[in-house]
């Protein structure tokens, strides 16, 4: 596959760090060397970091785009918070908005999240709209708030939301005692990353969570080099008391969001800016059906599909990134026309 991707500590990037309501925020900065059409902050997933957009971050900086790829809280660089609240989608929101005046000044900017950060992606436009010119997720469809609280186990015992259930194991204190160190840390990311044993074995599904017992015996992924992985080990590693504390708490925010969101649900949920919901053909973590529902939500929503899984911008970053720039035509053809209007 011949696509220019970032390296790791790649010059033709720096690295930023930001202070937001007493969080220091760390992001990857992408300038393109044409006055930028507008500002694309990327959100990335679990367990990803700024990093994981490497195969986007150049070619949307060579659509004429400034690019911010954000480390998520309690990710690499940025600030790993005491609390899991932190990290509740509200809280998140307010952060993006302090941080979308840093980067962007008084000009909307496009989000774009994979996974989990394209769930953060959905709610940022839902609390800041008048921050977000246009919105798109890769994986992660919109899952509207909810009047009833249910827990995590109930959402997940049956039906298509059993795909979530691998968030168990992930929101309990298992994993993140037994992942210490570099070498354990090396070990689950590669999983997570579709490592495989000798006999094809997985070493996480979305159904169980990761698989512990496996870890020592999988193969490194194909979806990253040696010194890909490298790096990652070495992001992970940088808080001292824990490698996945930070990340996740970010699956430890359920009470938190659902008593924030009830705001939400005092006006009819609805985005007016452009979106554009990427799914991924074999993604067994968020199902393409999960979208089903999403239209009655958007007034303008695109969707299309990669043929391929979970991590589709690494395994397809040539189809998925044309689909983004064929929509980013149509984000600027429409602000275009807003601000003629």
């Amino acid at each position: 596959m011949n696509i220019d991707k970032l390296e790791p500590d790649d010059p033709r990037v720096s690295r930023e760090t930001t202070l937001i309501r007493n969080r220091t925020y760390s992001y990857i900065l992408s300038t393109p060397k044409i006055e930028p059409i507008a500002t694309i902050l990327l959100l990335h997933g679990f367990p990803d970091l700024a990093f994981g957009w490497r195969y986007q971050i150049p070619f949307l900086t060579d659509l004429g785009y400034q690019v911010v790829a954000l480390d998520m809280l309690g990710f690499g660089r940025t600030t790993v918070p005491d609390q899991p609240g932190c990290c509740a989608l509200r809280a998140v929101s307010e952060d993006m908005r302090e941080l979308a005046k840093v980067v962007a000044k008084d000009q909307k900017i496009i989000l774009g999240g994979h996974s989990m950060g394209g769930n953060v992606a959905w709610r940022v436009a839902l609390w800041c709209p008048e921050l977000v010119q246009g919105v798109f997720s890769i994986s992660s469809p919109f899952l509207p708030p909810s009047k009833v609280f249910r827990t995590l186990d109930d959402v997940t015992k049956a039906g298509e939301l059993r795909c979530l259930r691998y968030q168990l194991k992930l929101k309990g204190p298992e994993v993140e005692e037994e992942i210490q160190y570099e070498g354990k840390t090396r070990q689950f990311l590669n999983a997570t990353y579709g490592g495989l044993g000798p006999n094809n074995e997985v070493g996480f599904t979305a159904g169980d969570g990761v698989l512990l017992d496996r870890l020592p015996v999988l193969n490194r992924s194909h979806l990253v080099s040696n010194k890909e992985l490298d790096h990652y080990v070495a992001e992970y590693s940088r808080c001292a008391h824990s490698s996945l504390r930070g990340p996740l708490n970010w699956y430890r925010t359920r009470t938190h969001d659902y008593l924030d969101e009830l705001r939400l649900l005092r006006h009819p949920i609805k985005f007016s800016m452009p979106a554009l919901f990427l799914s991924a053909a074999k993604d067994d973590i968020n199902l393409p059906t999960l979208a089903k529902q999403m239209d009655q939500y958007f007034d303008d929503l695109d969707h299309g599909e990669v043929q391929a899984g979970h991590w589709a911008h690494w395994e397809s970053p040539l189809e998925v990134n044309q689909q983004i720039a064929q929509w980013l035509e149509k984000v600027v053809e429409y602000n275009d026309g807003e601000r003629d209007s």
